[in-house]
C-alpha cells in the first residue's frame, strides 16, 4: 500500500503544477485588474501606474507566476488587495472551520440516509417502491439549488418562520452561554445544509441503488442464498461493500466540493465560508484569495482522487 500511495503522489504533483499554470493563466486574461475595481470608485486611481508596480502587475506575467510559486514554496500566500489588506492565510483560517463544518457535516447526513435508501430500494426492484423513489430522486437531482435555496427561504423562513433567513448568528449571541450559541449557530446553517444535500442525496442514492442491482445479480449471492443466508446478510455483508465501489469515486470528488459547492450556498444565506470569501475575491479581482482558493481546490481534487484510490485498494487487493 505504501508503495502504491508513493505513486500516486508523485504522479500528482505535475499535474498540481499545471493546474496552477492554468489558473493563474486565465485569471490574468479576464478583463480588468485590482486596480481597475479601485479607478471605478475613484477615477484618479484608474491605470494609475504606480499602483500596478506596487502590486507587481506591471510585470510580464511569466514573472509574476514565478514570484508566486516562490511565496508558496515558502508557505506565503501573500496579503489580500482588498482594502482590508490582511494576510490571505488569515482569511482563509477565518472561513475553513464554517465551510468544513457545512460540507462534511453534510456529507455525512447524505452517506448516513442514501446508502440505506439505496440499498432499501434495490432490495425490490422495479416494483412500485422503486418507482416512486426513483421518481422522487430524479426530482432531487434535476432541482436548480439556487431555486431550492429561494424557495426554503420563502417556505420555511418567511411563509413559517422556522429557520432564520440569513447569517450565523442571531443579533447578540456573543453575549450567550456556549450550548445557546451552539443551538444558534445549528438553526442558521439547517436550512443551507438542506437545501446543498439534496442533489448528492439524490445521486449517491442512486448510485447505491445501482450498482446494488447489479451485484445482486451475481452467482457468489445466488450461491449465498443457497446456502441459507438471511436476506439482510445478503445485502449488507456480501453485496453492499461490493456495491460501494463506484460509490467511494463519488465521494472522493466531492472533496473540491467544500470550496466551489459552497460558493452558491453561502453567498444566498450571507454565510462567512470560503465560498462566499471566493465570491467576493473574484468581483474585487482579489488575486492572491483567488490563486490560494484554487490552488487549495486543485490539491483537494488530488487528495480526493487519492483516497479513493486507497478505498478502492482497501475494497479490491486486485486495484494495486
Amino acid at each position: 500500500m505504501g508503495a502504491f500511495v508513493l505513486r500516486r503522489i508523485l504522479a500528482s504533483l505535475p499535474l498540481l503544477v499545471g493546474v496552477t499554470v492554468l489558473c493563474f493563466a486565465v485569471m490574468h486574461l479576464a478583463p480588468g485588474d485590482p486596480t481597475t475595481l479601485m479607478g471605478d470608485f475613484d477615477p484618479r486611481a484608474h491605470a494609475n501606474t504606480a499602483m500596478k508596480a506596487a502590486y507587481g502587475l506591471d510585470q510580464p506575467i511569466y514573472v509574476q507566476y514565478l514570484h508566486w510559486v516562490g511565496n508558496l514554496l515558502q508557505g506565503k500566500l501573500g496579503v489580500s488587495l482588498a482594502p482590508d489588506g490582511l494576510k490571505v492565510w488569515d482569511k482563509i483560517a477565518a472561513a475553513m472551520p464554517l465551510t468544513l463544518w457545512l460540507n462534511l457535516g453534510g456529507l455525512l447526513l447524505v452517506l448516513v440516509l442514501s446508502v440505506p435508501i439505496g440499498v432499501w430500494v434495490a432490495a425490490k426492484p422495479f416494483g412500485l417502491r422503486d418507482g416512486v423513489v426513483t421518481l422522487l430522486l430524479y426530482v432531487g437531482l434535476a432541482a436548480p439549488s439556487v431555486w431550492l435555496a429561494l424557495l426554503g427561504m420563502q417556505f420555511f423562513g418567511v411563509t413559517l418562520g422556522w429557520v432564520p433567513l440569513s447569517g450565523l448568528r442571531s443579533f447578540g449571541a456573543e453575549s450567550w452561554g456556549w450550548w445557546a450559541q451552539a443551538r444558534d449557530i445549528a438553526w442558521h446553517i439547517a436550512l443551507p445544509v438542506g437545501v446543498g444535500i439534496v442533489g448528492s442525496l439524490a445521486g449517491i442514492s442512486r448510485f447505491v441503488r445501482g450498482s446494488m442491482v447489479e451485484v445482486l445479480r451475481q452467482d457468489y449471492i445466488l450461491t449465498a442464498r443457497a446456502k441459507g443466508a438471511s436476506e439482510q446478510r445478503v445485502l449488507v455483508r456480501h453485496a453492499l461493500r461490493n456495491a460501494l465501489l463506484p460509490v467511494i469515486t463519488i465521494l472522493g470528488l466531492s472533496l473540491p466540493g467544500l470550496i466551489g459547492g459552497s460558493v452558491i450556498m453561502e453567498s444566498i444565506f450571507a454565510l462567512p465560508g470560503m465560498g462566499k470569501l471566493f465570491y467576493d475575491a473574484v468581483l474585487m479581482r482579489d488575486y492572491p484569495v483567488i490563486m490560494a482558493l484554487l490552488t487549495l481546490g486543485s490539491a483537494l481534487t488530488l487528495v480526493g482522487n487519492l483516497l479513493a484510490d486507497m478505498a478502492y485498494a482497501w475494497a479490491d487487493p486486485r486495484v494495486e
